[in-house]
């Protein structure tokens, strides 16, 4: 990205021309929907951009191919902290937004070591060559909701008791106990963001916000005769993933960091969620759908949904994209990718 150069104003005397370069961000998980969005959101405000890519700059970049003329890529691995130290320093941020790491809560059972390491291992690193830069450097660590697990209280905020009930949970919280400790005692600018479920027509489709979306486009176009879930039951705080990253940018620009829960403050059951999504085709989502026993969980005894308010009051931040609307958003995309390959509706 080209550098911004102001010269004097008609009628002043000549002088040394003043350069401003752009802010300079690093994100971690650049390929996911969460860094594509956030990229987007950053390039648009004027920064130069650097994401980090497993396997180097020629592997596609998921979310992130149609910004690959647009930002630096880096080459890293969250396993090994020399190719992350080597990073920061080619990047030189200003910000650095910590995104990246396992999603998929199930799979944290079957590995929970490699759980752990990618990212507790990848934060503390992260954190400690943060801590050894110019303190100037602002970084935001991506948390989530779940650390909350059987909380005792619905809504949760950011001083709800945590009782994480998965490694993947478990892990989290460690790191989100290991940005608030470095940051009282070393005075890092480092936020926590406590982030509920989010989604968009990028989440990949073992998400079950993408299995109903594409399930729904796929029966109205015709591909499937049903659709498979677990409980009916479950709820959870959906908001868009866009929202979500506007407010990570935001925690980065306040004076002092602090941690925050960002959601929409609102639960929905899965079903809601199904019927939203078939409505969206004109169709009756009960007349698809099908419960498989063996993919329902035990039901949770605290119903997982945040409370945003201090965000709001805090950082202006205000979820824009309501639930009904994402999940159209979503269906709408779902419908245009199926009959793009199919070549019509």
């Amino acid at each position: 990205m080209s550098e911004c150069v102001s010269g004097p104003a008609d009628g002043e005397e000549s002088g040394a021309a003043e350069v401003r370069r752009p802010r300079r961000a690093l994100i971690t998980g650049l390929t996911g929907q969460d860094g594509s969005f956030l990229a987007e959101l950053l390039l648009e405000k004027g920064y130069s951009v650097s994401g980090l890519v497993r396997g180097g700059p020629a592997r596609t970049l998921g979310s992130a191919e149609h910004l690959r003329e647009s930002v630096q890529l880096l080459e890293g691995d969250l396993l090994e902290p020399l190719s992350l130290r080597d990073a920061i320093e080619r990047a030189d941020p200003d910000e650095l937004y910590h995104l990246a790491g396992p999603s998929f809560v199930l799979a944290s059972w079957e590995r929970p070591s490699e759980t752990f390491r990618a990212i507790t291992g990848s934060a503390a690193t992260i954190l400690e060559l943060a801590g050894e830069r110019d303190r100037e450097l602002r970084v935001f660590v991506a948390s989530s909701g779940s650390i909350f697990g059987d909380a005792g209280e619905s809504p949760q905020r950011e001083d709800t008791a945590c009782r994480p009930a998965t490694p993947y949970a478990i892990a989290k919280l460690a790191v989100h106990e290991l940005v608030g400790a470095l940051r009282g005692h070393g005075g890092l600018h480092a936020s926590s963001g406590i982030l509920f479920n989010h989604e968009s027509e990028r989440r990949p489709e073992r998400f079950v916000t993408r299995r109903v979306t594409r399930g729904a486009a796929a029966i109205a176009l015709g591909l499937e005769q049903e659709l498979t879930l677990g409980s009916l039951d479950a709820r959870r705080d959906w908001s868009f993933a866009g929202d979500i990253m506007r407010g990570a940018w935001l925690m980065l620009q306040q004076d002092h960091a602090e941690d925050y829960v960002l959601a929409s403050g609102v639960s929905h059951t899965v079903a809601e969620l199904a019927d939203v999504a078939f409505a969206c085709v004109d169709l009756d989502a009960e007349r698809y759908l099908r419960v498989d026993e063996s993919l329902i969980r035990a039901p949770e005894r605290t119903v997982s949904v945040g409370d945003a308010e201090k965000a709001r009051r805090q950082l202006g931040w205000e979820p824009t994209v309501p639930f009904q609307a994402l999940i159209e958003r979503m269906v709408t995309a779902d419908l245009r990718a199926m009959e793009s390959i199919t070549g019509g509706p």
